[in-house]
């Protein structure tokens, strides 16, 4: 078992290397290019090339991308071209207000889409059944931006309980992040909801489980013990696998709210053309993809010994 979780282990390092490789070619194979972002649309091909000597562009290039990921590792990121200031702190900063974020829309997505998920396979073709599948449904289909309109519309101009931004312009605040989080459960939670209606219906007709109420088990501890962990598997694999979503894919909230956070930093950064930020972004977005995957890897473990790391 150990030999296979070191195997994995590895074969994620070693995908996490390709695609710091194949990120590095994108943003730096145009040594030029890259010089002209530095310095300006207004600098002269002279004092780029300069700019090239002085930095070490002029090295081979797998020795710059040796040098390149080297500096990543050890946290010498750049500095902003638009802020001058060190990437590093300063992203920090914007990805602990996304994890903050991130943190609460997935425990409460994953609260609710259980509960509900599970009473809905478990009564498949009720009447709670059909009313949780047809929530979840038209949840799902509002977009981020049509729910976060219509939220602030309610919260913020009618009843004018909520504030309309979350710019923590005098600290952070728990009553800036109500209507991100809001938003954001709101289009998750259905897709978890479905999911794990379908698979704890599917789990409630297998063999196993209707022998164990034939025996006489309590219904509620056949729903808990044995079909709830298999039940989870597939729910389990997509939730993880979002987080990565959760980090980067929160751009139409965050910049709708003015989130100060990491994927509205993202948005900002794209538009200027900040290429440090963008590059330890995108490194941060890819070390994160490439960790959700080992965890989904070891909570298939956890949820059924007959699964291994392959």
């Amino acid at each position: 078992m150990l030999k296979l979780f070191l195997r994995r282990l590895l074969s994620i390092v070693l995908i996490g290397l390709v695609i710091s490789f194949v990120l590095f070619l994108i943003f730096e194979s145009d040594k030029l290019d890259v010089a002209g972002k530095v310095l300006g649309a207004y600098s002269t091909q002279e004092q780029r090339l300069i700019w090239l000597e002085r930095n070490g562009y002029n090295e081979p290039f797998l020795l710059r991308y040796a040098d390149w990921l080297g500096n990543f590792v050890v946290g010498d990121w750049g500095k902003s071209l638009q802020y001058d200031i060190p990437v590093r702190p300063y992203l920090l900063a914007q990805l602990k207000n996304t994890a903050i974020l991130g943190g609460l829309v997935f425990s409460l997505t994953l609260l609710f889409s259980l509960v509900l998920g599970v009473i809905s396979g478990v009564f498949e073709g009720r009447a709670i059944d059909r009313s949780v599948s047809i929530f979840a449904v038209l949840t799902t289909s509002v977009p981020e931006f049509a729910s976060a309109t219509l939220l602030a519309a309610v919260f913020v101009f009618w009843l004018g309980v909520l504030p309309g931004t979350s710019t923590f312009q005098n600290g952070f605040s728990w009553k800036e992040v109500v209507l991100p989080v809001a938003v954001l459960v709101i289009y998750n939670f259905g897709y978890y909801t479905r999911m794990t209606r379908a698979s704890m219906a599917e789990v409630m007709t297998s063999q196993y489980v209707r022998t164990a109420i034939l025996k006489g088990m309590r219904f509620r501890r056949v729903v808990l013990n044995h079909a709830l962990r298999n039940a989870l598997i597939a729910p389990f694999t997509v939730m993880v696998l979002q987080l990565n979503y959760l980090l980067s894919g929160v751009i139409v909230v965050e910049v709708f709210f003015a989130y100060k956070g990491f994927g509205k930093m993202l948005y900002d950064a794209a538009l200027f053309g900040d290429l440090y930020i963008l590059e330890a972004a995108t490194m941060i977005s890819v070390a994160i993809a490439v960790f959700s995957q080992f965890v989904s890897d070891v909570g298939y473990a956890l949820l059924n010994p007959r699964i291994r790391f392959g």
